[in-house]
Protein backbone atom coordinates (compact mmCIF):
# COMPACT_ATOMS: atom_id res chain seq x y z
CA UNK A 1 0.00 0.00 0.00
CA UNK A 2 2.81 2.40 0.87
CA UNK A 3 4.50 1.75 -2.46
CA UNK A 4 1.32 2.57 -4.25
CA UNK A 5 0.95 5.89 -2.43
CA UNK A 6 4.54 6.90 -3.11
CA UNK A 7 4.10 6.24 -6.80
CA UNK A 8 1.45 8.98 -7.13
CA UNK A 9 3.51 11.51 -5.22
CA UNK A 10 0.87 12.57 -2.72
CA UNK A 11 -2.64 11.50 -1.67
CA UNK A 12 -5.21 14.23 -1.23
CA UNK A 13 -7.84 11.99 0.32
CA UNK A 14 -6.22 8.99 1.99
CA UNK A 15 -8.18 5.79 1.53
CA UNK A 16 -10.75 7.35 -0.71
CA UNK A 17 -8.05 7.86 -3.27
CA UNK A 18 -7.21 4.17 -3.32
CA UNK A 19 -10.79 2.94 -3.22
CA UNK A 20 -11.58 4.86 -6.48
CA UNK A 21 -8.34 4.94 -8.48
CA UNK A 22 -10.01 5.96 -11.79
CA UNK A 23 -11.58 9.02 -10.25
CA UNK A 24 -8.35 10.07 -8.62
CA UNK A 25 -6.33 9.68 -11.81
CA UNK A 26 -8.84 11.74 -13.77
CA UNK A 27 -8.86 14.65 -11.31
CA UNK A 28 -5.21 14.56 -10.39
CA UNK A 29 -2.97 17.40 -11.66
CA UNK A 30 0.53 16.44 -10.46
CA UNK A 31 2.44 19.74 -10.68
CA UNK A 32 0.63 22.20 -13.10
CA UNK A 33 -3.11 21.74 -12.88
CA UNK A 34 -4.04 25.37 -13.72
CA UNK A 35 -1.98 25.43 -16.98
CA UNK A 36 -3.68 22.47 -18.63
CA UNK A 37 -7.08 23.72 -17.61
CA UNK A 38 -6.38 27.12 -19.19
CA UNK A 39 -5.22 25.50 -22.45
CA UNK A 40 -8.41 23.47 -22.66
CA UNK A 41 -10.52 26.58 -22.13
CA UNK A 42 -8.58 28.46 -24.84
CA UNK A 43 -9.05 25.66 -27.34
CA UNK A 44 -12.76 25.55 -26.58
CA UNK A 45 -13.01 29.33 -26.96
CA UNK A 46 -11.20 29.24 -30.30
CA UNK A 47 -13.57 26.57 -31.54
CA UNK A 48 -16.53 28.73 -30.57
CA UNK A 49 -14.99 31.70 -32.38
CA UNK A 50 -14.47 29.63 -35.50
CA UNK A 51 -18.11 28.65 -35.45
CA UNK A 52 -19.28 32.27 -35.17
CA UNK A 53 -19.91 34.11 -38.47
CA UNK A 54 -19.59 37.79 -37.68
CA UNK A 55 -20.62 38.70 -41.25
CA UNK A 56 -24.03 37.12 -40.68
CA UNK A 57 -25.18 40.40 -39.17
CA UNK A 58 -24.27 42.27 -42.38
CA UNK A 59 -27.18 42.54 -44.84
CA UNK A 60 -26.67 41.09 -48.30
CA UNK A 61 -26.90 44.56 -49.83
CA UNK A 62 -24.04 45.88 -47.68
CA UNK A 63 -21.97 42.77 -48.34
CA UNK A 64 -22.48 43.30 -52.08
CA UNK A 65 -21.22 46.89 -51.77
CA UNK A 66 -18.11 45.60 -50.02
CA UNK A 67 -17.48 43.13 -52.83
CA UNK A 68 -17.84 45.88 -55.42
CA UNK A 69 -15.01 47.83 -53.80
CA UNK A 70 -12.59 44.89 -54.11
CA UNK A 71 -10.26 44.12 -56.98
CA UNK A 72 -11.18 41.31 -59.33
CA UNK A 73 -8.77 38.84 -57.74
CA UNK A 74 -9.79 39.66 -54.17
CA UNK A 75 -13.43 39.40 -55.13
CA UNK A 76 -12.94 35.93 -56.56
CA UNK A 77 -11.07 34.77 -53.46
CA UNK A 78 -13.66 36.27 -51.14
CA UNK A 79 -16.44 34.39 -52.90
CA UNK A 80 -14.83 31.11 -51.76
CA UNK A 81 -15.07 31.90 -48.04
CA UNK A 82 -18.54 30.46 -47.56
CA UNK A 83 -21.69 29.60 -49.48
CA UNK A 84 -23.42 32.86 -48.57
CA UNK A 85 -20.53 34.97 -49.81
CA UNK A 86 -20.42 32.85 -52.96
CA UNK A 87 -24.10 33.49 -53.63
CA UNK A 88 -24.02 37.21 -52.78
CA UNK A 89 -20.92 37.81 -54.89
CA UNK A 90 -22.51 36.14 -57.91
CA UNK A 91 -25.83 37.93 -57.56
CA UNK A 92 -24.19 41.33 -57.15
CA UNK A 93 -21.80 41.06 -60.10
CA UNK A 94 -22.88 43.34 -62.94
CA UNK A 95 -19.79 43.09 -65.18
CA UNK A 96 -18.62 39.83 -66.70
CA UNK A 97 -16.02 38.91 -69.34
CA UNK A 98 -16.02 35.40 -70.82
CA UNK A 99 -13.80 33.44 -73.13
CA UNK A 100 -16.33 32.87 -75.89
CA UNK A 101 -14.86 29.66 -77.28
CA UNK A 102 -17.18 26.80 -78.12
CA UNK A 103 -15.99 24.89 -75.04
CA UNK A 104 -17.74 27.33 -72.72
CA UNK A 105 -21.15 26.77 -74.31
CA UNK A 106 -21.94 23.75 -72.14
CA UNK A 107 -21.27 25.76 -68.98
CA UNK A 108 -23.37 28.80 -69.88
CA UNK A 109 -26.50 27.69 -67.94
CA UNK A 110 -24.55 27.28 -64.70
CA UNK A 111 -22.55 30.48 -65.28
CA UNK A 112 -25.63 32.63 -65.71
CA UNK A 113 -27.48 30.85 -62.93
CA UNK A 114 -24.83 32.15 -60.57
CA UNK A 115 -24.32 35.53 -62.28
CA UNK A 116 -27.95 36.38 -62.84
CA UNK A 117 -27.62 40.17 -62.54
CA UNK A 118 -25.12 40.83 -65.32
CA UNK A 119 -25.76 44.05 -67.25
CA UNK A 120 -22.35 44.50 -68.92
CA UNK A 121 -20.97 41.53 -70.81
CA UNK A 122 -17.86 40.97 -72.94
CA UNK A 123 -17.49 37.85 -75.10
CA UNK A 124 -14.05 37.34 -76.64
CA UNK A 125 -12.67 34.47 -78.69
CA UNK A 126 -9.14 34.24 -80.04
CA UNK A 127 -8.35 33.50 -83.66
CA UNK A 128 -7.23 29.93 -83.07
CA UNK A 129 -10.46 28.85 -81.37
CA UNK A 130 -13.97 28.20 -82.60
CA UNK A 131 -16.37 30.70 -81.04
CA UNK A 132 -19.81 30.22 -79.56
CA UNK A 133 -22.66 30.02 -82.06
CA UNK A 134 -26.17 31.40 -82.46
CA UNK A 135 -27.68 28.96 -79.94
CA UNK A 136 -25.23 30.05 -77.24
CA UNK A 137 -25.87 33.75 -77.90
CA UNK A 138 -29.61 33.12 -77.82
CA UNK A 139 -29.25 31.39 -74.45
CA UNK A 140 -27.19 34.27 -73.10
CA UNK A 141 -29.76 36.81 -74.29
CA UNK A 142 -32.54 34.89 -72.54
CA UNK A 143 -30.59 34.75 -69.27
CA UNK A 144 -29.43 38.39 -69.45
CA UNK A 145 -32.47 40.33 -70.56
CA UNK A 146 -31.28 43.44 -68.69
CA UNK A 147 -28.05 43.78 -70.65
CA UNK A 148 -27.08 47.41 -71.23
CA UNK A 149 -23.59 46.84 -72.69
CA UNK A 150 -22.36 44.05 -74.93
CA UNK A 151 -18.98 43.56 -76.57
CA UNK A 152 -18.34 40.81 -79.12
CA UNK A 153 -14.78 40.05 -80.24
CA UNK A 154 -13.85 37.28 -82.64
CA UNK A 155 -17.25 35.56 -82.39
CA UNK A 156 -17.12 34.31 -85.97
CA UNK A 157 -19.80 31.61 -85.58
CA UNK A 158 -22.51 34.12 -84.73
CA UNK A 159 -24.73 34.90 -87.72
CA UNK A 160 -27.72 37.11 -88.41
CA UNK A 161 -29.92 34.54 -86.66
CA UNK A 162 -28.09 34.93 -83.36
CA UNK A 163 -28.15 38.72 -83.65
CA UNK A 164 -31.91 38.63 -84.22
CA UNK A 165 -32.37 36.61 -81.02
CA UNK A 166 -30.12 39.03 -79.12
CA UNK A 167 -32.01 42.07 -80.41
CA UNK A 168 -35.38 40.52 -79.55
CA UNK A 169 -34.44 39.60 -75.98
CA UNK A 170 -32.12 42.45 -74.96
CA UNK A 171 -34.00 45.57 -75.91
CA UNK A 172 -32.37 47.68 -73.19
CA UNK A 173 -28.94 47.71 -74.82
CA UNK A 174 -27.29 51.12 -74.61
CA UNK A 175 -23.80 50.25 -75.87
CA UNK A 176 -22.89 47.65 -78.48
CA UNK A 177 -19.44 46.90 -79.84
CA UNK A 178 -18.33 44.15 -82.22
CA UNK A 179 -15.06 43.27 -83.88
CA UNK A 180 -13.99 40.50 -86.26
CA UNK A 181 -17.49 39.03 -86.44
CA UNK A 182 -19.20 37.42 -89.42
CA UNK A 183 -22.84 38.49 -89.21
CA UNK A 184 -24.07 40.94 -91.82
CA UNK A 185 -26.41 43.81 -92.49
CA UNK A 186 -29.52 41.86 -91.46
CA UNK A 187 -28.12 41.18 -88.01
CA UNK A 188 -27.08 44.79 -87.56
CA UNK A 189 -30.45 46.06 -88.74
CA UNK A 190 -32.20 43.71 -86.30
CA UNK A 191 -30.26 45.34 -83.49
CA UNK A 192 -31.08 48.86 -84.69
CA UNK A 193 -34.77 48.01 -85.17
CA UNK A 194 -35.26 46.64 -81.66
CA UNK A 195 -32.92 48.54 -79.31
CA UNK A 196 -34.53 51.94 -78.96
CA UNK A 197 -32.15 52.97 -76.13
CA UNK A 198 -28.92 52.35 -78.04
CA UNK A 199 -26.51 55.28 -77.54
CA UNK A 200 -23.10 53.99 -78.63
CA UNK A 201 -22.29 51.74 -81.58
CA UNK A 202 -18.79 50.56 -82.48
CA UNK A 203 -18.16 48.26 -85.46
CA UNK A 204 -14.75 46.92 -86.44
CA UNK A 205 -13.95 44.43 -89.20
CA UNK A 206 -17.50 43.24 -89.72
CA UNK A 207 -16.89 40.61 -92.39
CA UNK A 208 -20.51 39.95 -93.22
CA UNK A 209 -20.99 43.25 -95.05
CA UNK A 210 -18.05 42.81 -97.44
CA UNK A 211 -20.32 42.44 -100.47
CA UNK A 212 -19.18 45.45 -102.42
CA UNK A 213 -21.78 47.92 -103.61
CA UNK A 214 -24.53 45.33 -103.35
CA UNK A 215 -24.43 45.39 -99.55
CA UNK A 216 -27.75 46.02 -97.85
CA UNK A 217 -28.06 49.51 -96.33
CA UNK A 218 -27.82 49.62 -92.54
CA UNK A 219 -30.19 51.76 -90.50
CA UNK A 220 -31.61 53.99 -89.44
CA UNK A 221 -34.06 51.96 -87.33
CA UNK A 222 -35.54 53.04 -84.00
CA UNK A 223 -32.03 53.32 -82.52
CA UNK A 224 -31.28 56.35 -84.69
CA UNK A 225 -33.26 58.59 -82.35
CA UNK A 226 -31.05 57.73 -79.37
CA UNK A 227 -27.63 57.15 -80.95
CA UNK A 228 -24.98 59.61 -79.77
CA UNK A 229 -21.76 57.92 -80.90
CA UNK A 230 -20.85 55.84 -83.98
CA UNK A 231 -17.39 54.34 -84.57
CA UNK A 232 -16.52 52.49 -87.79
CA UNK A 233 -13.12 50.80 -88.10
CA UNK A 234 -11.50 48.87 -90.92
CA UNK A 235 -14.65 48.21 -92.91
CA UNK A 236 -14.56 47.25 -96.54
CA UNK A 237 -17.95 48.79 -97.23
CA UNK A 238 -18.48 51.27 -94.42
CA UNK A 239 -20.66 53.50 -96.61
CA UNK A 240 -23.55 51.08 -96.07
CA UNK A 241 -23.86 52.69 -92.60
CA UNK A 242 -24.74 55.95 -94.37
CA UNK A 243 -28.51 55.77 -93.70
CA UNK A 244 -27.79 55.22 -90.00
CA UNK A 245 -25.38 58.16 -89.75
CA UNK A 246 -27.68 60.45 -91.71
CA UNK A 247 -30.74 59.41 -89.72
CA UNK A 248 -29.11 59.83 -86.30
CA UNK A 249 -30.23 63.37 -85.56
CA UNK A 250 -28.76 63.40 -82.04
CA UNK A 251 -25.36 62.07 -83.10
CA UNK A 252 -22.51 63.85 -81.31
CA UNK A 253 -19.45 61.67 -82.04
CA UNK A 254 -18.47 60.19 -85.40
CA UNK A 255 -15.26 58.20 -85.85
CA UNK A 256 -14.39 56.68 -89.21
CA UNK A 257 -11.01 54.93 -89.17
CA UNK A 258 -9.31 53.05 -92.01
CA UNK A 259 -12.48 52.38 -93.98
CA UNK A 260 -12.35 51.97 -97.75
CA UNK A 261 -14.24 54.03 -100.29
CA UNK A 262 -14.81 57.70 -101.07
CA UNK A 263 -16.25 59.50 -98.05
CA UNK A 264 -16.63 63.02 -99.42
CA UNK A 265 -20.13 62.49 -100.77
CA UNK A 266 -21.41 60.89 -97.56
CA UNK A 267 -19.95 63.68 -95.41
CA UNK A 268 -21.66 66.23 -97.64
CA UNK A 269 -24.99 64.42 -97.23
CA UNK A 270 -24.59 64.20 -93.45
CA UNK A 271 -24.00 67.92 -93.04
CA UNK A 272 -26.80 69.08 -95.33
CA UNK A 273 -29.24 68.90 -92.47
CA UNK A 274 -28.90 70.46 -89.06
CA UNK A 275 -26.59 68.39 -86.88
CA UNK A 276 -25.13 68.46 -83.39
CA UNK A 277 -21.79 66.78 -84.08
CA UNK A 278 -19.19 67.81 -81.49
CA UNK A 279 -16.43 65.24 -82.15
CA UNK A 280 -15.16 63.86 -85.48
CA UNK A 281 -12.23 61.51 -86.12
CA UNK A 282 -11.07 60.74 -89.66
CA UNK A 283 -8.12 58.40 -90.13
CA UNK A 284 -6.63 56.96 -93.32
CA UNK A 285 -9.67 57.73 -95.42
CA UNK A 286 -10.20 58.73 -98.99
CA UNK A 287 -11.41 62.16 -98.02
CA UNK A 288 -10.46 65.50 -99.56
CA UNK A 289 -10.99 69.19 -98.88
CA UNK A 290 -14.55 68.76 -100.15
CA UNK A 291 -15.28 66.52 -97.19
CA UNK A 292 -13.61 68.93 -94.75
CA UNK A 293 -15.59 71.84 -96.17
CA UNK A 294 -18.74 69.82 -95.61
CA UNK A 295 -17.70 69.21 -91.99
CA UNK A 296 -17.18 72.93 -91.53
CA UNK A 297 -21.00 73.12 -91.48
CA UNK A 298 -20.91 71.56 -87.99
CA UNK A 299 -21.10 74.69 -85.85
CA UNK A 300 -20.87 72.77 -82.58
CA UNK A 301 -17.67 70.91 -83.50
CA UNK A 302 -15.23 70.89 -80.56
CA UNK A 303 -12.87 67.96 -81.25
CA UNK A 304 -11.43 67.19 -84.67
CA UNK A 305 -8.83 64.55 -85.57
CA UNK A 306 -7.46 64.33 -89.11
CA UNK A 307 -4.92 61.52 -89.51
CA UNK A 308 -3.14 60.43 -92.68
CA UNK A 309 -5.52 61.93 -95.21
CA UNK A 310 -3.13 62.95 -98.01
CA UNK A 311 -5.84 64.56 -100.15
CA UNK A 312 -6.57 67.18 -97.49
CA UNK A 313 -4.79 70.52 -97.52
CA UNK A 314 -4.77 73.96 -95.93
CA UNK A 315 -8.04 74.79 -97.70
CA UNK A 316 -9.98 72.20 -95.72
CA UNK A 317 -8.38 73.18 -92.40
CA UNK A 318 -9.07 76.84 -93.21
CA UNK A 319 -12.77 76.13 -93.76
CA UNK A 320 -13.09 74.25 -90.47
CA UNK A 321 -11.20 76.93 -88.52
CA UNK A 322 -13.32 79.76 -89.88
CA UNK A 323 -16.68 78.07 -89.32
CA UNK A 324 -16.17 75.91 -86.22
CA UNK A 325 -15.57 78.59 -83.62
CA UNK A 326 -15.97 76.21 -80.66
CA UNK A 327 -12.98 74.04 -81.59
CA UNK A 328 -11.14 72.96 -78.42
CA UNK A 329 -9.01 69.99 -79.52
CA UNK A 330 -7.27 69.65 -82.87
CA UNK A 331 -5.09 66.70 -83.94
CA UNK A 332 -3.48 66.75 -87.38
CA UNK A 333 -1.18 64.07 -88.80
CA UNK A 334 -0.03 65.47 -92.13
CA UNK A 335 1.87 62.29 -92.99
CA UNK A 336 4.72 64.57 -94.16
CA UNK A 337 2.91 65.46 -97.35
CA UNK A 338 3.45 69.21 -96.73
CA UNK A 339 -0.11 69.94 -97.82
CA UNK A 340 -1.08 71.31 -94.43
CA UNK A 341 1.11 74.11 -93.14
CA UNK A 342 1.18 77.78 -92.22
CA UNK A 343 -2.00 78.87 -93.97
CA UNK A 344 -4.22 76.38 -92.20
CA UNK A 345 -2.52 76.80 -88.82
CA UNK A 346 -2.71 80.61 -88.96
CA UNK A 347 -6.44 80.30 -89.64
CA UNK A 348 -6.73 78.05 -86.58
CA UNK A 349 -4.80 80.59 -84.51
CA UNK A 350 -7.04 83.46 -85.58
CA UNK A 351 -10.37 81.70 -85.10
CA UNK A 352 -9.93 79.02 -82.41
CA UNK A 353 -9.56 81.12 -79.28
CA UNK A 354 -10.93 78.26 -77.16
CA UNK A 355 -8.25 75.80 -78.28
CA UNK A 356 -6.82 73.88 -75.30
CA UNK A 357 -5.15 70.95 -77.09
CA UNK A 358 -3.11 70.88 -80.29
CA UNK A 359 -1.28 67.90 -81.77
CA UNK A 360 0.80 68.30 -84.92
CA UNK A 361 2.48 65.21 -86.38
CA UNK A 362 4.32 65.20 -89.68
CA UNK A 363 3.43 68.87 -90.19
CA UNK A 364 6.08 71.49 -90.93
CA UNK A 365 4.93 74.83 -89.54
CA UNK A 366 7.15 77.89 -89.62
CA UNK A 367 7.87 80.33 -86.82
CA UNK A 368 5.15 82.60 -88.26
CA UNK A 369 2.29 80.16 -87.68
CA UNK A 370 3.68 79.04 -84.33
CA UNK A 371 3.98 82.66 -83.23
CA UNK A 372 0.36 83.27 -84.22
CA UNK A 373 -0.73 80.12 -82.41
CA UNK A 374 1.18 81.00 -79.25
CA UNK A 375 -0.05 84.61 -79.25
CA UNK A 376 -3.74 84.04 -80.02
CA UNK A 377 -4.50 80.68 -78.36
CA UNK A 378 -4.11 81.87 -74.80
CA UNK A 379 -6.02 78.87 -73.39
CA UNK A 380 -3.69 76.28 -74.93
CA UNK A 381 -2.81 73.76 -72.21
CA UNK A 382 -1.55 70.70 -74.10
CA UNK A 383 0.76 70.76 -77.11
CA UNK A 384 2.52 67.96 -79.02
CA UNK A 385 4.95 68.57 -81.88
CA UNK A 386 6.18 65.37 -83.52
CA UNK A 387 8.20 64.59 -86.63
CA UNK A 388 8.55 68.17 -87.83
CA UNK A 389 11.57 69.24 -89.87
CA UNK A 390 11.02 72.96 -89.31
CA UNK A 391 10.67 73.13 -85.54
CA UNK A 392 13.93 74.12 -83.88
CA UNK A 393 15.20 76.20 -80.98
CA UNK A 394 13.66 79.53 -82.12
CA UNK A 395 10.20 77.98 -82.41
CA UNK A 396 10.49 76.24 -79.05
CA UNK A 397 11.71 79.47 -77.42
CA UNK A 398 8.67 81.23 -78.87
CA UNK A 399 6.39 78.64 -77.30
CA UNK A 400 8.18 79.01 -73.97
CA UNK A 401 7.73 82.77 -73.92
CA UNK A 402 4.19 83.03 -75.32
CA UNK A 403 2.22 79.97 -74.14
CA UNK A 404 1.63 81.02 -70.55
CA UNK A 405 -1.27 78.58 -70.00
CA UNK A 406 0.63 75.54 -71.30
CA UNK A 407 0.65 72.62 -68.86
CA UNK A 408 1.90 69.65 -70.88
CA UNK A 409 4.32 69.62 -73.79
CA UNK A 410 5.60 66.81 -75.98
CA UNK A 411 8.42 67.25 -78.50
CA UNK A 412 9.40 64.26 -80.59
CA UNK A 413 11.70 63.89 -83.56
CA UNK A 414 12.29 67.64 -84.01
CA UNK A 415 15.48 69.62 -84.59
CA UNK A 416 15.67 70.91 -81.04
CA UNK A 417 18.84 71.28 -78.95
CA UNK A 418 19.65 72.04 -75.35
CA UNK A 419 19.31 75.76 -76.02
CA UNK A 420 15.65 75.41 -76.87
CA UNK A 421 14.88 73.30 -73.81
CA UNK A 422 16.66 75.79 -71.54
CA UNK A 423 13.97 78.35 -72.41
CA UNK A 424 11.54 76.45 -70.17
CA UNK A 425 13.56 77.29 -67.09
CA UNK A 426 11.60 80.54 -66.93
CA UNK A 427 8.95 80.25 -69.65
CA UNK A 428 5.52 78.56 -69.45
CA UNK A 429 4.93 79.19 -65.73
CA UNK A 430 2.06 76.67 -65.55
CA UNK A 431 4.01 73.84 -67.21
CA UNK A 432 3.85 70.63 -65.14
CA UNK A 433 5.20 68.07 -67.60
CA UNK A 434 7.53 68.11 -70.59
CA UNK A 435 8.60 65.11 -72.63
CA UNK A 436 11.37 65.20 -75.21
CA UNK A 437 11.88 62.11 -77.32
CA UNK A 438 14.18 61.25 -80.20
CA UNK A 439 15.63 64.76 -80.52
CA UNK A 440 19.34 64.35 -81.32
CA UNK A 441 20.41 67.73 -80.00
CA UNK A 442 18.94 67.33 -76.51
CA UNK A 443 21.17 65.78 -73.85
CA UNK A 444 20.51 64.39 -70.41
CA UNK A 445 22.54 67.23 -68.89
CA UNK A 446 19.95 69.85 -69.84
CA UNK A 447 17.20 67.65 -68.44
CA UNK A 448 18.99 67.46 -65.09
CA UNK A 449 19.64 71.20 -65.21
CA UNK A 450 15.96 71.91 -65.91
CA UNK A 451 14.84 69.65 -63.06
CA UNK A 452 17.12 71.52 -60.70
CA UNK A 453 15.76 74.88 -61.83
CA UNK A 454 12.10 73.83 -61.70
CA UNK A 455 11.62 71.24 -58.99
CA UNK A 456 7.88 70.82 -59.61
CA UNK A 457 8.33 70.22 -63.34
CA UNK A 458 8.27 66.61 -64.55
CA UNK A 459 10.97 66.25 -67.22
CA UNK A 460 10.93 63.07 -69.29
CA UNK A 461 13.83 62.71 -71.71
CA UNK A 462 14.46 59.87 -74.13
CA UNK A 463 17.76 60.67 -75.81
CA UNK A 464 18.45 57.18 -77.05
CA UNK A 465 18.30 55.72 -80.54
CA UNK A 466 16.60 57.88 -83.17
CA UNK A 467 14.10 56.07 -85.37
CA UNK A 468 12.48 58.30 -88.00
CA UNK A 469 10.29 55.45 -89.10
CA UNK A 470 8.74 55.35 -85.65
CA UNK A 471 6.94 58.65 -86.11
CA UNK A 472 3.63 57.03 -86.95
CA UNK A 473 0.46 58.75 -85.80
CA UNK A 474 -2.26 56.17 -85.82
CA UNK A 475 -4.92 57.40 -83.42
CA UNK A 476 -7.52 54.71 -83.60
CA UNK A 477 -6.62 52.58 -80.61
CA UNK A 478 -4.09 54.54 -78.67
CA UNK A 479 -3.50 57.91 -77.17
CA UNK A 480 -0.74 60.29 -76.46
CA UNK A 481 0.21 58.34 -73.36
CA UNK A 482 2.95 56.74 -75.42
CA UNK A 483 4.30 60.23 -75.97
CA UNK A 484 4.02 60.82 -72.26
CA UNK A 485 1.71 63.83 -72.47
CA UNK A 486 -1.37 61.97 -71.23
CA UNK A 487 -3.90 63.65 -73.45
CA UNK A 488 -5.81 61.52 -75.91
CA UNK A 489 -5.11 60.33 -79.37
CA UNK A 490 -1.53 60.80 -80.33
CA UNK A 491 -0.14 57.60 -81.58
CA UNK A 492 2.70 55.64 -80.37
CA UNK A 493 6.23 55.83 -81.43
CA UNK A 494 6.78 52.19 -82.18
CA UNK A 495 3.91 51.76 -84.58
CA UNK A 496 5.71 53.06 -87.59
CA UNK A 497 7.63 49.86 -88.08
CA UNK A 498 4.33 48.17 -88.99
CA UNK A 499 3.19 50.71 -91.55
CA UNK A 500 4.59 48.93 -94.54
CA UNK A 501 3.33 45.56 -93.36
CA UNK A 502 -0.13 46.96 -92.64
CA UNK A 503 -0.35 49.01 -95.76
CA UNK A 504 -3.10 46.77 -97.06
CA UNK A 505 -5.42 48.11 -94.37
CA UNK A 506 -5.22 51.64 -95.66
CA UNK A 507 -7.93 52.73 -98.04
CA UNK A 508 -6.84 52.96 -101.63
CA UNK A 509 -7.73 55.80 -103.95
CA UNK A 510 -8.64 55.59 -107.60
CA UNK A 511 -6.25 58.43 -108.40
CA UNK A 512 -3.34 56.66 -106.80
CA UNK A 513 -2.64 59.56 -104.45
CA UNK A 514 -1.86 57.18 -101.60
CA UNK A 515 0.84 55.31 -103.50
CA UNK A 516 3.57 57.86 -102.90
CA UNK A 517 2.95 57.80 -99.16
CA UNK A 518 2.94 54.03 -99.04
CA UNK A 519 6.21 53.85 -100.91
CA UNK A 520 7.74 56.46 -98.60
CA UNK A 521 6.84 54.48 -95.50
CA UNK A 522 8.00 51.30 -97.16
CA UNK A 523 11.34 53.03 -97.65
CA UNK A 524 11.45 53.86 -93.95
CA UNK A 525 10.73 50.24 -93.08
CA UNK A 526 13.47 49.11 -95.47
CA UNK A 527 15.94 51.50 -93.92
CA UNK A 528 15.06 50.13 -90.51
CA UNK A 529 15.58 46.58 -91.74
CA UNK A 530 19.00 47.39 -93.18
CA UNK A 531 20.08 49.20 -90.03
CA UNK A 532 18.89 46.29 -87.93
CA UNK A 533 20.83 43.85 -90.10
CA UNK A 534 24.00 45.93 -89.72
CA UNK A 535 23.52 46.09 -85.94
CA UNK A 536 23.14 42.32 -85.75
CA UNK A 537 26.20 41.85 -87.92
CA UNK A 538 28.28 44.21 -85.82
CA UNK A 539 27.20 42.56 -82.57
CA UNK A 540 27.98 39.09 -83.90
CA UNK A 541 31.49 40.20 -84.93
CA UNK A 542 32.06 41.88 -81.58
CA UNK A 543 32.89 45.23 -83.22
CA UNK A 544 30.86 48.18 -81.93
CA UNK A 545 32.30 50.81 -84.29
CA UNK A 546 30.05 49.90 -87.19
CA UNK A 547 26.97 50.22 -85.01
CA UNK A 548 28.11 53.55 -83.65
CA UNK A 549 28.78 54.94 -87.10
CA UNK A 550 25.27 54.07 -88.17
Amino acid sequence: MGQSASTHGYSPGGSNHFRNPKLDLHQLRPTYPDSLHTDAVCVNHQQQQQQLDYSSEIPDECLALIFQSLSSGDRKRSSLVCRRWFAVEGQSRHRLALNASVDVAAHLPSIFTRFDSVTKLALRCDRKSVSINDDALSLISLRCRNLTRLKLRGCREISDVGMLALASNCRSLRKFSCGSCMFGAKGMNALLDNCSSLEELSVKRLRGINDGFAAEPIGPGVAAASLKSITLKELYNGQCFGPLIIGSKNLKTLKVLRCLGDWDRLLETITKRKNCLTEIHLERLQVSDLGLMALSKCPELEIFHLVKAPDCSDDGILAIAENCKLLRKLHIDGWRTNRIGDEGLIAVAKNSVNLVELVLIGVNPSSISLMAMASNCQKLERLALCGSETIGDPEISCIASKCTALKKLCIKGCRVTDSGIEAFAFGCPNLVKIKVKKCRGVTSEVADWLRARRVTLSVNLDADEIEPEALDASTSDGGVQEYGVEFPAIAGGAAGGHVAADGGDAPSTSSGGRLGNKSRFSLFAGRSLVACAFRRLSSSNGNGSTSDSL
